[in-house]
């Protein structure tokens, strides 16, 4: 099930006690929400340069094939439109098929730096929580040391 931008905007947590800072985590979601809006939109976009493209091509193959039949009597002329016609649209057909592998390329280098920006995230999230849970122990030493706080 592909996701949505709006799926992932609307996506409610349950509330927990310890849980993570609901701010936190929306502040996070909305990151990821405009991100992921930028590639879907991108993606649409994407795939309508693409059958624009091969629509193109598709008319090409047409008038290919109908210069075929129109020109039969005349074999060198209909030769020449043809292989004109074939490369024109071998050359589009590459030209796309390179732009949509550069896209693609850009995506997923995009969506690796957002998993890295995620995992670097989740790294100081452990390290916060280390680091807090230490405190916390401290600060209750400190109040068992003095005898404000008892077990």
């Amino acid at each position: 099930m592909a996701l949505t931008p709006m799926e992932i905007h609307n996506k409610d947590f349950p509330r927990k006690f310890r849980g993570y800072d609901p701010d936190e985590v929306d502040q996070f979601l909305d990151m990821i929400v405009e991100d992921f809006e930028k590639l879907y939109k991108e993606n649409i976009d994407i795939k309508e340069k693409y059958r624009l493209a091969k629509e193109r091509l598709d008319i090409y193959i047409a008038i290919e094939e109908t210069l075929k039949e129109t020109l039969v009597t005349a074999q060198k002329t209909a030769e020449d439109v043809v292989s004109n016609a074939q490369n024109k649209a071998e050359l589009i057909l590459r030209e796309t098929e390179a732009e949509a592998f550069r896209l693609m390329q850009q995506g997923n280098e995009r969506l690796l730096e957002k998993r890295r920006e995620q995992e670097e995230l989740q790294k100081q999230l452990d390290v916060f929580r280390i680091r807090f849970k230490k405190l916390l122990e401290a600060e209750i030493e400190i109040l068992e040391t003095k005898g404000i706080m008892q077990e």
